[in-house]
């Protein structure tokens, strides 16, 4: 293989992450739906055929920046596990989830594009379906991440991992949405989204 044909994927990788990057400035700056094709591709130093050649609409953009949030996210709460696994600290499930937690807060910006893409989504059957495919496979993901603590701490989950898994997803995204609705500041907001989906995962874990 050439150097040529190695490097060109890389370039391209590089460019959809550099778009990513802009799209993220710029919606947190003006919005999603003040956010035009034209004015990332500005951002991000890049041609409008650059932005085409990554992705077909703003929309499916959106869904590739939300993917990645999803998948800092669930990296950070698997490292998390990881430090406190090798810890050896005895802790109750409440505090073992809520340790968890603490490092998988969303930025403002992951709670609006999840609510927005949630939101075209149900006005375009093709978005649905390419929202529906990225939502199980954050259910599939976080399953996994619940069955490694149920492994690693000897706990009981009393659903199936995925029902477990959909069941705090849906807790965190209702509860983010409206806290960011009542106006709270962030730290108020990974509070309130913490304490009570820390609350639902504990009431689901048989007491040892």
């Amino acid at each position: 293989m050439s150097e040529t044909t190695v490097a060109t994927p890389r370039r391209r990788e590089a460019t959809r992450q550099k778009l990513l990057d802009a799209a993220a400035s710029v919606f947190a700056e003006i919005g999603v739906d003040a956010a035009s094709v034209e004015t990332i591709c500005e951002r991000a130093g890049f041609t409008r055929g650059a932005f085409y050649s990554n992705f077909a609409t703003k929309d499916e953009l959106m869904l590739a920046l939300t993917e990645r949030i999803a998948a800092q996210k669930i990296e950070h709460v698997t490292e998390r596990i990881q430090e406190l696994s090798q810890s050896g600290e005895e802790l109750a499930a409440t505090d073992l989830v809520q340790r968890i937690l603490d490092v998988a807060m969303d930025e403002r910006m992951g709670i609006l594009l999840t609510g927005e893409i949630r939101a075209r989504a149900l006005r375009d059957p093709a978005l649905a379906q390419a929202y529906l495919a990225w939502q199980s496979g954050i259910i599939e993901s976080v399953a996994a991440v619940i069955d490694e603590i149920a492994d690693v701490y000897g706990l009981a989950p009393r659903l199936p991992s995925p029902d477990f898994a959909q069941l705090i997803i849906q807790q965190w995204e209702d509860t983010s949405a409206n806290a960011l609705m009542e106006g709270l500041s962030f730290p108020e907001l990974c509070a309130v989204v913490n304490d009570r989906t820390a609350r639902l995962a504990t009431a689901l874990i048989d007491p040892a």
